[in-house]
């Protein structure tokens, strides 16, 4: 702002079809506060308020928000404007320094919110300032991881489903990789839901069925397989109640059919997207290491100061509790899960491509005592200060420069 101009902040209580507006300024006072509607009336409302008080591309106002997404956020971010996501636990511990009464209303979190920007705005992080092709990757990686879990989801309820009537099922789908998620299981669920009509299928209509699934090896071979094993000696149900229980199957692959295709779907649609990132080659180069670690972290470089706010943020470094004697480390709670998750596998694919992993694992497990999940958590760490590294320098990863192997014999 310009010398001899007041500091203004913004704070926004926002709900799913209204929004509470305050503006304050830097001694406190309410300058304006407004009740606003989710649509595109109300964030022109929003804006010309903002502007009514010194907004500008050259001196935008800061705004508190209790959320990251949304298109009122989307307006918000347009510019330079800095957008704080205050966490709701944070914003409530806030609440109560102005109110010992427990009362709460819209408006009032709304001011609650503006204040924390006026008081402790160096104390929060505000939204990154990521490229639009980084923002559309993480979109499509969290939506193909979204439908993963889903997938995952609707595949443990068939299973559970098929173990109370239809065992022969989960046998043919023992052998194959993805399970009841591969189109053979689809195509054979559907041609026979039931265990009875199961046993009366012949070789040839087997053979037809893994055909239309788009098996092209080992047609007869896995055919004759699957009459075998369907017409074993298994348990059965009530009839009424076996056919019951088939439409309920049905049901469930459906679901499953969709979830199946939705993930391939936003698998491809990621593929395509993330080689046009410039950052892709330098993500590429790390041993097991994909898009949704860099989907979570975006490509704004001035978002970490170090590569500690990094690790602290993934959840890989550990955190210390002392308070007078007591003293200890443990792992930390409040973190990014996705990239948390993300890290997770990065760390155990890298452990089998890559020799210095492998080694630096082993020595975590041998010299210093750890558990499996504390040795991996520390190569993610590790290798997470490797990434930042590479990202801020445009550098590709470097097996001996990562991994010195002379310095780890010597150590």
């Amino acid at each position: 702002m310009a010398e001899g101009t007041n500091l203004i902040y913004c704070g926004i209580d926002w709900a799913e079809r209204t929004h509470d507006v305050a503006l304050v300024d830097d001694s406190g006072q309410l300058l304006a506060k407004r009740h606003i509607t989710d649509d595109a009336a109300g964030y022109k409302i929003l804006l010309d308020l903002l502007a009514d008080y010194g907004d500008c591309e050259d001196n935008p106002i800061p705004v508190a928000i209790e959320t990251s997404r949304g298109l009122l956020v989307a307006v918000l971010r347009t510019g330079k404007r800095q957008v704080f996501a205050i966490n709701p636990m944070a914003a409530s511990r806030y609440r109560d320094r102005h109110s010992v009464s427990r009362k709460k209303s819209d408006p009032g979190d709304a001011l609650v919110l503006a204040n924390i920007l006026r008081t402790d705005m160096h104390a929060h992080r505000p939204l990154p300032q990521d490229s639009d092709l980084a923002r559309a990757v993480a979109v499509l990686a969290r939506a193909q991881q979204d439908a993963v879990w889903n997938r995952q989801q609707i595949a443990n309820q068939l299973r559970s489903l098929l173990r109370e009537y239809y065992p022969a099922a989960l046998a043919v789908v023992e052998t194959w990789k993805k399970g009841l998620c591969r189109p053979e299981a689809h195509e054979l669920l559907r041609l026979a839901p039931t265990p009875t009509r199961a046993a009366r299928l012949t070789r040839a209509q087997l053979q037809s069925a893994l055909k239309r699934a788009g098996r092209q090896r080992g047609i007869e071979a896995e055919a004759d397989r699957l009459h075998e094993v369907l017409r074993g000696d298994w348990a059965h149900q009530l009839p009424l109640v076996e056919d019951a229980l088939g439409k309920q199957m049905l049901a469930l692959l459906i679901q499953l059919e969709a979830a199946c295709k939705a993930a391939t779907d936003l698998e491809e649609a990621v593929a395509e997207a993330f080689p046009q990132h410039p950052d892709a080659e330098v993500t590429l180069s790390f041993p097991g290491l994909g898009v949704r670690v860099l989907a979570e972290i975006g490509d704004d470089r001035q978002r970490f100061s170090d590569a500690r706010g990094l690790k602290a943020y993934a959840g890989a470094s550990p955190i210390t509790r002392a308070s007078g004697k007591k003293s200890s480390v443990t792992r930390r709670w409040v973190k990014n899960d996705r990239l948390t998750h993300a890290g997770y596998l990065w760390a155990f694919s890298a452990i089998s491509a890559s020799s210095g992993a492998k080694a630096h694992y082993r020595r975590r497990r041998d010299d210093h005592g750890d558990w499996h999940a504390a040795a991996q958590r520390n190569l993610f760490d590790r290798m997470l200060g490797q990434l930042y590294h590479c990202l801020q320098r445009h550098e590709l990863f470097d097996e001996q420069t990562a991994f010195p192997v002379e310095l780890a014999v010597a150590a």
